[in-house]
């Protein structure tokens, strides 16, 4: 009977001819302790960073906020060691005076005049910075210039550019034959005047962030567009302007705030307020101007605080409504 041999036995293959395993992921590590620990310490590590800004922000804005609020009750010069309390009577005379009527009505043409001047001309610069042209880098840090400077410094130079008598805005209208206007002692011009200051003090930064949102806009769709011969004019009310409205958003928050508290230039331009006494302003004069009513200038302050607090509010409110995300 023929035996029948076993197969040859194949040799192992060697480490190098083995097929390569694939690369196991470390496991994550798990932190050790209970959920419970685990939270606590996640809200210690929040508290040590959150903590001490809270703390700052309730000494030295809400503090100061409620105190403000108690110097309003009162008639109280400044100064001085006694205060009698009234009441909301500083307010009642705020709202119902000749003098207050004054304040509203040029805080409302100040911030209206300058929110839309500063975004309208912002947004007429940032159309001319978007073109391809050579130096536009220079042009538009010249543009942006303005911004950075110190209010107390541009308002030197416009003292010297409107003044009537050696002003460069005499001369050159003395030159076309025209006197020049009483800028200064007028109090009508003397808000015009720092309205257009304050304009091209702060276009340069409407004009920046308007900039940022039309590189942001996708050229496919505004040539599509015009393929489907919608002339620049239509493209730009129908297309540029919608899809800029979260830029336009944002100025008109930051553009009314910032127009709402404006000092340092106004302070500069018109040190006794006749004519720009806004209501930020009139509060300072209330109290260093001559008067030195602490209680009353401390009613138009919270009144100021109200009045910012509603417009954000509204504007959070309503005009998100119609700003288009995407």
């Amino acid at each position: 009977m023929a035996s029948t041999s076993a197969p040859p036995r194949r040799p192992a293959p060697s480490r190098a001819e083995q097929p390569a395993r694939p690369s196991q992921r470390p496991r994550p590590r798990r932190l050790s302790g209970s959920p419970g620990r685990r939270t606590m310490a996640a809200w210690l590590t929040f508290a040590s960073f959150v903590l001490p800004n809270l703390a700052l922000i309730v000494a030295f804005t809400y503090v100061p906020l409620v105190q403000n609020i108690g110097f309003s009750t009162l008639d109280w010069p400044f100064g001085s060691d006694s205060a009698t309390r009234i009441g909301l009577g500083n307010y009642v005379e705020f709202f119902t005076s000749e003098s207050g009527q004054d304040v509203w009505r040029r805080t409302a043409i100040f911030t209206a005049a300058t929110v839309g001047g500063s975004m309208v001309l912002g947004l007429t610069l940032a159309l001319l910075l978007n073109s391809k042209v050579r130096g536009q880098g220079f042009f538009r840090a010249t543009v942006f210039a303005p911004y950075v400077l110190s209010g107390v410094g541009v308002g030197l130079v416009a003292l010297f550019v409107f003044n009537p008598t050696y002003g460069l805005l005499a001369q050159v209208m003395r030159v076309l034959g025209f006197a020049s206007p009483q800028w200064i002692l007028n109090p009508d011009l003397s808000l015009l005047m720092v309205i257009i200051v304050y304009v091209w003090k702060n276009a340069g930064y409407c004009a920046l962030v308007y900039l940022a949102g039309l590189q942001g806009i996708n050229q496919d769709v505004l040539d599509a567009a015009a393929l489907d011969g919608a002339s620049p004019a239509r493209g730009f009310f129908s297309i540029t302007l919608p899809l800029l409205s979260p830029t336009t958003f944002f100025l008109l928050v930051t553009t009314l705030l910032n127009s709402l508290q404006a000092f340092d230039l106004l302070r500069t331009i018109k040190p006794s307020g006749d004519g720009v006494n806004t209501l930020i302003f009139e509060s300072y004069i209330q109290v260093f101007g001559g008067p030195g009513r602490a209680g009353y200038s401390a009613a138009i302050s919270v009144v100021l605080f109200v009045v910012l607090l509603v417009v954000t509010l509204a504007q959070l409110r309503f005009v998100e409504k119609k700003v288009h995300y995407s």
